[in-house]
């Protein structure tokens, strides 16, 4: 007899605890500045563990490290890329249904519609702008952001790109659930 192929049941939100608002990304920029950030942020904030050009023994060891420190200080951490390690969450496309936290990055319309359809808990929108990290990259600017952002309720949002402690309180204040950065953590 032949199997029938059911569809992946939609997953259900993450609630065990509430999201962060603040969140590193990380990435090789920060180099051995990595765990001094993370130690920065403030206790029960987010960290998305990127790294993706490390050979893989070296991102297992850098991801175990991170993981200790975000376990130490209640932080959430968030696996971008493979990787095995305990982690609260999965940034980018999953490759199975999971009860995780859920994070996408976004930077339009096709995109927010992505996430909401495979049931996102977060999405980081980005850039709003200009960063570091794609040097002539054109910015989402603040109005567009907002538009943005309004279509992608009720997952939540983070914004991301050219961030820093002063800009977030004006973003979050009306348009955002919270703000990411990279370079805003290790000055």
């Amino acid at each position: 007899s032949r199997a029938i192929a059911m569809p992946m049941p939609r997953r259900q939100p993450y609630k065990t605890r509430p999201l962060p608002k603040i969140w590193l990304m990380t990435d090789s920029r920060l180099g051995n500045q990595l765990l001094s950030a993370v130690r920065k942020l403030p206790l029960g904030s987010g960290v998305v563990f990127r790294h993706y050009d490390l050979p893989h023994a070296e991102r297992v060891a850098l991801l175990r490290q991170v993981a200790r420190l975000c376990r130490q200080r209640g932080h959430r951490l968030l696996l971008a890329g493979d990787g095995h390690g305990k982690a609260d969450g999965v940034h980018g496309r999953p490759r199975y249904y999971s009860t995780q936290i859920l994070s996408m990055p976004v930077h339009n319309v096709a995109e927010i519609r992505y996430a909401k359809r495979i049931g996102a808990d977060l999405v980081f929108l980005s850039p709003l702008f200009p960063t570091r990290s794609h040097p002539g990259g054109r910015a989402l600017g603040m109005s567009r952001f907002s538009a943005l952002a309004r279509l992608a309720a009720p997952m939540k949002v983070i914004a991301l790109g050219g961030m820093n402690r002063n800009n977030a309180r004006a973003v979050t204040a009306r348009k955002a659930y919270g703000w990411a950065g990279i370079d805003a953590f290790i000055k």
